[in-house]
């Protein structure tokens, strides 16, 4: 990654910017080392609440005008949060570098964080958590990911818990911002038609005087939990199932290998899950795998919905696969498909300044 420059601020905060002179975008995007694995118990779902209340209005702009803002420089906010850290980014054309961070740095900073918004946001997350436990694909992902990793908070879901998220106060909102939205715990990334020293200018008038802090701790690492775990939704055609195993974490040396093995495994059209479930047999619609890398943990997670009359068979017929990886050596076509897929994928996701910018910003962060 020859293009990509990085400095640390005095007061901890990191910057890393990579230049696509062949672009005329730049996306510009705040990192938060935070995620919902740093949540107390009982604060589960505050991280992804916070996510939501930057955008309700700032000391400088109302909710409509953060929109009308963007809207002005034909910019696109987005933000999400994910068990390990929380990203705030823009996109806009070059020329609007400057307006388009000082509206980032504004959400990140200002956010007036009112009891009202705070009360009518709890129960527009409440609504979103009835939707999860309305659509089986991403429920059973959600219990299975309890059950994974039980007792941790990496098991916990990410919006939290309608009781958690009804709790949440003014008081205990703001004293959970005022701890993790600080420099030493941001990371600002940037890629497309930029300077790396003009972006470094702007993040210092914006962050530059922040007082440093210490870095937060992340906690024990996740110890997997393996059994069975049942939920019975009587108003459904599928039943839906997930079963996992250990992986590597985000950085391990060996993780190369286990994404090739995952993309044989159900990571595509031509991987021996979607072929043998679906196209031999046609027992389901969906099937496939996929990888959950963290900072200390990892795992490898099959997918498949079907017919109630079917799901024994198809709990088989996974095993089975992974009983055939575990012991059948993989040819060296079957290799090399895996592996061509793969930076096909890799090269064609990097083709935009947004994607670029959220890879730079996952390698410094992990």
């Amino acid at each position: 990654m020859t293009g990509v420059k990085k400095d640390t601020l005095p007061n901890g905060l990191t910057v890393v910017t990579e230049a696509m002179p062949s672009v005329r975008s730049v996306t510009l995007g705040i990192w938060l080392r935070t995620g919902s694995r740093h949540e107390p118990g009982e604060q589960n779902g505050i991280v992804h609440f916070l996510e939501h209340m930057v955008f309700k209005g700032t000391e400088n702009r109302s909710a409509e005008e953060i929109a009308r803002t963007a809207d002005a420089i034909g910019g696109h906010l987005d933000a999400f949060t994910s068990k390990e850290f929380t990203s705030f980014s823009i996109k806009a054309l070059d020329e609007h570098l400057g307006r388009a961070f000082d509206i980032l740095a504004d959400l990140v900073k200002n956010p007036l964080l009112r009891s009202s918004d705070i009360a009518k946001e709890c129960h527009v997350i409440q609504e979103e958590i009835k939707m999860v436990e309305d659509t089986p694909d991403d429920l059973v992902h959600e219990i299975f990911t309890k059950a994974y990793w039980q007792g941790h908070a990496l098991g916990r879901p990410i919006l939290g818990t309608r009781k958690t998220v009804g709790g949440f106060n003014q008081r205990l909102v703001r004293h959970f911002f005022n701890r993790h939205y600080r420099p030493s715990n941001i990371l600002i990334a940037a890629a497309g038609h930029l300077q790396h020293r003009q972006v470094v200018d702007l993040v210092a008038k914006e962050f530059g005087g922040a007082a440093c802090a210490p870095a937060l701790p992340i906690g024990a690492a996740p110890v997997p939990h393996p059994h069975t775990r049942y939920r019975r939704k009587k108003e459904l055609e599928q039943t839906h199932i997930c079963l996992g195993a250990p992986a590597y974490h985000y950085a391990h040396e060996k993780r190369f290998a286990c994404y090739v093995l995952n993309t044989i495994l159900g990571g595509g059209m031509s991987s021996r899950l979607f072929q043998n479930i679906r196209e031999k047999r046609g027992l389901a619609y969906a099937v496939f795998s996929g990888l959950s890398t963290f900072q200390d943990a990892g795992v490898l997670s099959v997918y498949a919905g079907t017919a109630p009359g079917n799901a024994k068979k198809v709990i088989s017929l996974i095993v089975e696969e992974l009983r055939h990886l575990k012991n059948v050596p993989i040819t060296a076509e079957e290799l090399q498909r895996a592996k061509d897929y793969l930076k096909g994928s890799l090269l064609l996701g990097l083709e935009s300044s947004g994607s670029r910018m959220s890879n730079i910003a996952r390698q410094e962060i992990y």
